[in-house]
């Protein structure tokens, strides 16, 4: 029996990258020799499905917490591997759903996978409370902006408030202006957890959602493709080193 990690990815903010960061790790994750179940938790604006290219899979999360359907039976296998669990697109089935049986429903999958990632609801109302008691570690994503910071402080707190184990934070779409914050200030800021990796702004990003693809598998030599694996290999335990004539022409 594996020991399962259930990590949920959460911000506080719409907007800042959870759902590509979670496809991303998911795939990395799984090319790194692990079994791996990524859930889309989000159930009123949920994205994971599209980001997959699965938007119209027949059945979703939301027929899992209703009780209609095992969890088994909402997997969808990626070529690689990867195990994906939409939630539906369709607002007429949000009705009889109770984001609290989210963790209920992952009972079975205990020991049988390695990680668990959960694709979280921004905001920090009922969706993103659910996914906090559901997960056993959190991961927080924020772009480099204030506003996206002072919200990740906040999920920072609640994870700390529910006695999760925040793993770290993971910036993204930095572009390493001069009206940016660096590292150290941000990690100050966001009093002293600390940041996984910064993510640099890439193009390379939306061109693979455009293919319904993980960025990695798109451009895997694009310098958000390498900062993402070396998260995945983090959690993974792996040693990952990037390049060295990729760290000197992708420097951010």
């Amino acid at each position: 029996m594996v020991n399962t990690r259930i990590i949920g990815i959460l911000s506080g903010k719409g907007g800042v990258g959870k759902t590509t960061l979670a496809l991303n790790l998911g795939a990395a994750l799984t090319d790194f020799g692990k079994n791996v179940l990524i859930v889309d938790g989000n159930l009123t604006t949920p994205n994971l499905g599209i980001h997959a290219g699965i938007p119209l899979y027949p059945t979703s999360m939301h027929d899992v917490l209703k009780g209609n359907v095992d969890i088994y039976d909402v997997m969808h296998i990626m070529y690689n591997g990867l195990k994906i669990v939409p939630a539906s697109i369709n607002l007429n089935d949000l009705k009889g759903v109770d984001p609290d049986m989210l963790s209920t429903s992952f009972i079975d999958l205990a020991g049988k996978i390695d990680f668990l990632l959960i694709d979280g609801a921004p905001g920090l109302g009922s969706e993103a409370l659910s996914i906090f008691k559901a997960s056993h570690e959190v991961l927080g994503i924020s772009t480099p902006e204030l506003p996206a910071l002072t919200d990740l402080l906040k999920s920072v707190r609640l994870a700390k408030d529910h006695q999760k184990e925040y793993v770290g934070s993971v910036v993204n779409m930095v572009t390493k202006k001069k009206y940016e914050p660096n590292r150290e200030q941000i990690e100050s800021f966001l009093e002293g957890v600390p940041i996984l990796e910064l993510v640099p702004h890439d193009h390379h990003v939306r061109h693979a959602l455009s293919k319904r693809v993980p960025v990695i598998y798109h451009k895997p030599n694009a310098k958000s493709s390498l900062k993402i694996k070396s998260v995945a290999a983090q959690l993974a335990g792996k040693e990952y080193k990037i390049p060295w004539h990729k760290k000197i022409f992708n420097r951010i």
